[in-house]
């Protein structure tokens, strides 16, 4: 296989991150740098009115604009605009460091298909996470998952993950908004994909203002999908 084969876009999705997203394309460059890896970082900015993709733009990152809001709008965007066979994407506001995703790549060059971060088994920081998603949301809706579709995935919304591009894009993802998380594992499973689950670390959001993530709306939107 040529080299470009185990090319890598590490894609950002991204909603008024000027505080982060600096440090998070410095990290993902330095990624590539380290492991010597061909690659690209993708920012898909969802309508930021702040500098966020001045400083990407700045900082030597592909900025992709999608104006239709939601998560799943940028993060189906910003694969389908990737330059390379593998995409590694996560939030760009510190909650996942960029420098940890070698065993993302790891496991899609070793054969798997899409996989899945487990905050629980990598551990989560103090704060990081609001003590209903980790014990009450998170949980219920992964059992969910599992027991309705037999997904192998004990995570169902960690925002860390990594997608063979053509393999993700043959599962005709639609949803727009949170619950994107959610189709995307179970429309893998349903579609006969590899799916592997690996520990990876979650981190306090370092923006220091308020989360876009609005906990029963969302909520909700992932238990009407499932």
């Amino acid at each position: 296989m040529e080299r470009k084969d185990f090319g890598v876009s590490v894609l950002m999705p991204c909603l008024n991150e000027e505080k982060t997203i600096g440090a998070c394309i410095e990290a993902a460059k330095r990624f590539l740098s380290e492991h010597q890896l061909e690659g690209e970082v993708l920012v898909a900015d969802n309508g930021s009115t702040d500098n966020s993709a001045k400083i990407a733009k700045r900082l030597g990152a592909k900025v992709v604009c999608v104006p239709e809001t939601g998560y799943g709008n940028a993060l189906l965007a910003g694969i389908k605009a990737a330059e390379y066979p593998l995409v590694i994407f996560a939030d760009c506001d510190g909650s996942y460091n960029f420098l940890e995703i070698k065993p993302f790549y790891d496991t899609l060059v070793e054969g798997a298909d899409m996989v899945i971060g487990n905050r629980s088994l990598g551990g989560i920081e103090r704060d990081a996470m609001p003590w209903l998603h980790r014990y009450a949301g998170v949980p219920f809706l992964s059992r969910l998952g599992r027991i309705l579709y037999g997904a192998p995935v004990h995570d169902f919304h960690c925002g860390l993950r990594a997608v063979r591009k053509e393999a993700v894009l043959s599962l005709g993802l639609c949803t727009t908004q949170m619950e994107f998380a959610s189709e995307m594992i179970v429309k893998a499973v349903k579609g006969g994909l590899k799916v592997k689950e690996i520990p990876c670390r979650l981190y306090k959001d370092k923006r220091g203002g308020k989360s876009h993530l609005r906990t029963f709306r969302d909520g909700m939107r992932h238990l009407l999908f499932l």
